[in-house]
């Protein structure tokens, strides 16, 4: 019998247990907990209010593993610690002489953070120096990985986290899961990888069905995993899976359609055509999937070129393959792919447009912006939106143009608009653009809610988790914010920044110890540098503070003065900090855009040199 691992958050006594992170909180503390002390946790939660034997303990929490009954005394004797149980009138864990142990603390299963876990607000920061807990909560993400916030705005497929159930998903839900590529040379994996997209596109039209979005559904790009796990971690209440073998112009598409629950086929059908049939196959799965959900697909007419030219469209998934893996080299090659695609079909207004987008990732990338670059990516858009006035894409495209390039904000906004008025039920975009907009603009509420939209759809995306989690911290709302961030950790261990911003978030909390050992395990040395110089300042380690910040001076001037600014702000160095955000703002740092809502600046706003660098920031209201 294996321990019970419920998908969702548990509510024990005063902390808020979540199995899918192996943390446990309780107002501003929280402890990570080693995975056999958590299934220990639940086996007893388990069985609230009975008597669970150490034999049973043993069986169910030390399975496979040779150890005694001093192993299980050992380890409650942790846990009772961890929750601050005491004798001998413990209020979790109580010893039954002879016999074991029963959790006498009452039970709630389904208990969520943001209803029972009370957040601590982050105080403004004091401008002098003072103690180490005046210290203890602030906000800052590294350089890298706040440009990966604007970079969101160039990717398609930015979705969200946080853990689902299979057993309480909505009906109408679904995650398309990467075809396999079953060719014989394994040479058609942009291909399948594009079809599996499309998919994706065509049921996000049906009104009512939720669609997980393809950065979330591609995490499970070949792995062999159950596909009820697979549903409870996207949230979802069916899948569709499928390969694709391509030879010449011969195509075979296979496909089918799972009911997660039980494992049940509830349809699958195998297409033998021409490649030129690829978009009736689109179109004919995507009609039998909503007809098996009961849904309606809306009727949207395809990007003009697609229809015509199926080598066009093929080029353009292999450009969209290759920009996807976001290095400078990749994102070049899908240039010349796109280029291709419009040689063979100049009106394909959605190659051009993801040409647009191309640009703007490589002008990015190359940090001052140029007029040279800027012509490239607004002629490219000029022709994706006179070829068709109505491609959202396009509009997205430009919209993170102008906020993340040009700083204007009524045209961002003007386009976010445009883009509702053309699909308003789009989830994907949306979302994504709108809580950036609301972030900039000092909307920090605004912001959490448009990314938590974002998240239902796209659960396991590293930029939607880093988003929610930036606004969350913005928002003082502390716990859910490390929350995400675990999540994130957790997820994408190889993300920039990752524990940097884990060691953040605990010292946001006051957790000194756990803020030092995680910013200690940042691989990004600009990012760990700037981590140490605010841990150890708020452990009142000034010497060691100090060293950390003249090393990341001496190193990232150019590329991190929007961090040297934070903490020097944070440290109550105010004519530093100005000093450093104007020269991020000389150099068209990307960080510099959120200046509003950074806590770690909120001791300069006092200061009328603060109002002084937001006008001429000109940042929307």
């Amino acid at each position: 019998m294996q321990t019970e691992n419920p998908g969702g958050a548990v509510q024990i006594g005063e902390w808020l247990v979540d199995p899918t992170l192996d943390i446990i909180s309780r107002g501003t503390e929280t402890h990570k907990l080693e995975p056999r002390t958590m299934r220990l946790l639940l086996c007893l939660a388990n069985s609230a209010g009975e008597v669970v034997s150490v034999d049973r303990l043993l069986t169910e929490v030390w399975s496979g593993v040779v150890v005694g009954s001093a192993s299980v005394y050992q380890a409650v004797s942790q846990l009772r610690k961890l929750l601050g149980d005491a004798d001998p009138n413990p209020t979790y864990i109580a010893t039954v002489p002879r016999k074991g142990y029963r959790l006498v603390a009452e039970v709630v299963k389904g208990g969520t953070a943001s209803a029972r876990v009370p957040v601590a607000e982050a105080p403004p920061v004091s401008p002098a120096p003072a103690t180490a807990r005046r210290h203890a909560r602030g906000l800052i993400v590294g350089g890298a990985a706040l440009v990966a916030i604007i970079s969101g705005w160039f990717i398609w497929t930015r979705i969200q986290p946080f853990n689902g159930s299979a057993r309480s998903a909505e009906d109408k839900s679904i995650a398309v899961l990467p075809f396999v590529d079953m060719s014989e040379n394994k040479d058609q994996e942009y291909f399948s990888d594009g079809l599996s997209e499309e998919l994706i596109n065509h049921l996000s039209r049906s009104p009512g069905l939720k669609v997980i979005a393809r950065t979330s559904s591609f995490q499970f790009k070949g792995k062999n995993e159950d596909v009820r796990s697979i549903a409870g971690r996207l949230g979802v209440a069916h899948l569709l899976e499928g390969s694709v073998r391509k030879a010449g112009q011969e195509l075979r598409v296979t496909t089918q359609l799972i009911r997660a629950s039980d494992g049940v086929h509830l349809w699958s059908q195998t297409y033998d055509r021409n490649t030129a049939d690829v978009f009736k196959i689109q179109d004919e799965i995507s009609d039998r999937v909503a007809k098996a959900l009961n849904a309606t697909l809306a009727i949207v007419d395809r990007p003009i070129g697609q229809k015509s030219d199926v080598e066009a469209y093929n080029l353009v998934l292999e450009g969209n393959y290759y920009k996807a893996r976001r290095t400078k080299g990749n994102v070049e090659k899908a240039v010349q792919l796109y280029k291709q695609a419009i040689d063979i079909s100049p009106g394909y207004a959605l190659a051009w447009a993801r040409l647009a987008s191309a640009y703007m990732d490589l002008e990015v990338a190359n940090g001052t912006p140029s007029a040279a670059d800027d012509a490239k990516i607004l002629g490219a858009l000029d022709q994706a939106t006179h070829l068709d006035p109505n491609l959202v894409w396009a509009y997205y495209t430009r919209a993170g143009y102008e906020m993340a390039i040009k700083w204007d904000w009524a045209a961002a906004r003007a386009d976010a608009e445009r883009m509702h008025a053309i699909d308003p039920g789009n989830t994907y975009l949306l979302p994504s653009a709108l809580g950036d907009l609301a972030l900039v603009s000092g909307h920090v509420a605004e912001a959490v809610e448009h990314y938590q939209r974002e998240i239902e759809l796209n659960p396991l995306d590293p930029y939607s988790l880093q988003a929610i989690g930036l606004a969350l911290c913005a928002s003082n709302r502390l716990q859910e914010c490390l929350r995400y961030r675990l999540k994130l950790q957790q997820l994408h261990p190889d993300f920039g920044g990752a524990n940097g911003l884990v060691g953040m978030a605990y010292l946001y909390l006051g957790q000194f110890p756990d803020a030092l050992d995680a910013v200690q395990k940042e691989p990004e040395k600009d990012s760990r540098l700037a981590g140490l110089a605010l841990v150890y300042n708020a452990m009142g380690r000034r010497a060691e503070s100090d060293a950390a910040l003249r090393e990341l001076e001496e190193s990232f001037a150019l590329a991190d003065a929007y961090q040297i600014a934070q903490v020097h702000a944070y440290r109550g160095e105010a004519d530093a900090a100005f000093d450093w955000l104007q020269r991020s703002y000389r150099t068209h740092n990307s960080n510099v855009l959120y200046v509003k809502t950074d806590p770690l600046l909120r001791s300069l706003h006092g200061d009328g040199r603060f109002d002084t660098f937001l006008a001429k920031l000109s940042l929307p209201e």
